[in-house]
């Protein structure tokens, strides 16, 4: 969304319903932001296709012009796209809480091998549904301003670290 573009009070508002979010989450979140420079290629390759298939005369001039504007303008500024992410952390740790202390908790951050605990298929889906729950609170904070939220499924997520150590790549999927 592009807030500067909203009036007064849609801006007021979408403050408003993002305050509410934070409140809403009572557990650490992390919002990631990736900037990747726009690769309009594609875009102008579809355009030249259409030019190319265009009987018309004026629409023909007219989409050259556009594909002509489009080129300029990226070789003068830099096109970014963004995607934001929020990261939904869950540590087995925070649902122990009362039941170790807190030097335990401590001793566990330096030799977590020590600690290590083995978890039961009742345990799992206990904490999966504590995750899920979690999930749920921040895809309804994101609602309640008017974005769109999902989950990522595991290609998504390889995909996406794949792009980030290897920028200007993609990550080919069979």
């Amino acid at each position: 969304m592009n807030f500067e573009l909203k009036s007064a009070d849609e801006q007021v508002a979408i403050v408003r319903a993002f305050q509410n979010f934070l409140n809403a989450v009572d557990f650490p979140v992390q919002i990631a932001v990736s900037s990747r420079k726009l690769d309009i290629n594609p875009y102008l390759k579809s355009l030249d296709e259409v030019i190319e298939k265009q009987e018309n005369e004026l629409l023909r001039i007219q989409a050259v012009e556009y594909t002509r504007f489009v080129r300029g303008l990226t070789e003068l500024v830099n096109i970014m796209s963004k995607k934001f992410y929020i990261v939904v952390p869950f540590y087995v740790i925070e649902s122990l809480a009362g039941k170790t202390s807190f030097f335990d908790a401590l001793k566990s951050i330096f030799a977590p091998s020590k600690f290590l605990k083995t978890l039961s298929d009742e345990e799992l889906e206990t904490y999966k549904t504590q995750l899920n729950q979690r999930i749920d609170i921040i895809i309804e904070g994101i609602g309640g301003m008017g974005l769109g939220a999902k989950l990522l499924d595991k290609d998504e997520m390889m995909s996406l670290f794949y792009q980030y150590y290897n920028p200007g790549h993609s990550l080919s999927t069979p």
